[in-house]
């Protein structure tokens, strides 16, 4: 573990000084004071764990893949808390052309890993190397941007059991225009109550705009996909932006995209909100409604408080940011800078 302050801004009101690691592309799973940071270097996946709220972390341990991974651009791995359970799904290549999506379980807080699952039915398929991962109880779903036919579509797999077994992958969305956005990531999320939400980049009439869609009975089936917001993207092209999902300890979802340069919030079935000018957007949710966004701007790194409106500047030149809400009310923040991984608390 190195601490590098240096490379940052001042953290307003925060006692942590930021954790880094060598890597890229890094993502957090929380649960009470329990958190876990997976991100690639290479073509290796390393997984590092914290059992004090992000204030010190584990040395990082290789999650045991073979292949080219996919990383960069919101490809890179994924991580999930399932009770006692971790979960890390990866893309990886064995060959050029190729590219599947695979899951690990580990029981003893990372300290080893099962052998890899692929959960794509029909090897290669998940070659566009995109794709998102989320827990809640024992219930975990991974959904991604699958190829096995001409056109994009959205296929997911869901574990009832923390990761142990999986169910075979189920289409989610086909788009009437024969594709959805061909290299925007989808975010997965998962209630309370075990139902599945994913939201995802479409590709209708011209416009790419984000879609929700959720199952209430495991993954078997999905709700017919809602548009998000009220306004709409006519691009021809794709922005590699999918935006990000949340939901919190009552079932709440709250999204958040972008369009154009800007980065908006939404409840399903509200107007949008305008937050600020930027893209990669992450969001985090807790109860009472409270929310925080981060995103990358012309500063580098940035956050926004739901509460306050407010936007607190966090890395100079960071990107990639991913965030998680901690019980005692703060934030725990990850990017990415030079290949290097920062990991930081931010106190409202």
């Amino acid at each position: 573990m190195i601490l590098a302050p240096a490379l940052l801004l001042a953290f307003a009101a925060s006692p942590l000084a930021p954790v880094e690691f060598a890597g890229e592309q890094p993502q957090l799973a929380a649960a009470g004071e329990r958190v876990a940071l997976v991100f690639g270097e290479g073509h290796t996946i390393y997984f590092a764990g914290s059992g004090d709220g992000g204030r010190t972390f584990s040395s990082p341990v290789a999650v045991p893949s073979h292949g080219s991974l996919a990383l960069g651009r919101h490809r890179g791995p994924r991580i999930a808390i399932a009770g006692e359970a971790l979960v890390v799904t990866a893309i990886v290549a064995g060959e050029p052309g190729a590219g599947d999506l695979f899951a690990w379980r580990s029981t003893d807080d990372g300290h080893s890993w099962s052998a890899p699952v692929r959960l794509n039915h029909v090897a290669a398929s998940a070659r566009e190397g995109l794709h998102g991962l989320s827990g809640g109880g024992r219930v975990v779903t991974a959904a991604w941007l699958d190829l096995r036919v001409p056109g994009t579509h959205l296929r997911a797999a869901v574990s009832n059991d923390a990761g142990a077994t999986w169910s075979e992958d189920r289409l989610v969305y086909e788009s009437p225009s024969g594709t959805i956005c061909q290299c925007c990531h989808p975010s997965a999320a998962v209630s309370p109550k075990g139902d599945v939400s994913v939201m995802f980049r479409n590709s209708l009439e011209g416009s790419r705009d984000l879609y929700l869609t959720t199952s209430h009975d495991g993954g078997h089936t999905f709700e017919p996909a809602a548009k998000l917001g009220n306004g709409t993207w006519e691009l021809d092209g794709c922005p590699m932006d999918g935006g990000a999902l949340g939901v919190d300890g009552r079932g709440a979802i709250a999204t958040v995209w972008r369009c154009e340069k800007e980065v908006f919030f939404a409840r399903p079935g509200q107007p949008e909100e305008r937050i600020g000018t930027g893209r990669d957007p992450a969001i985090a949710l807790v109860r009472n409604d409270a929310w925080s966004v981060a995103f990358r701007d012309d500063d580098g790194v940035s956050l926004i408080d739901g509460k306050s409106s407010e936007k607190q500047s966090l890395a100079v030149g960071g990107q990639a940011p991913v965030l998680v809400a901690l019980d005692d009310g703060s934030w725990l923040v990850a990017w990415e800078r030079d290949k290097r991984v920062f990991v930081a608390a931010v106190t409202r």
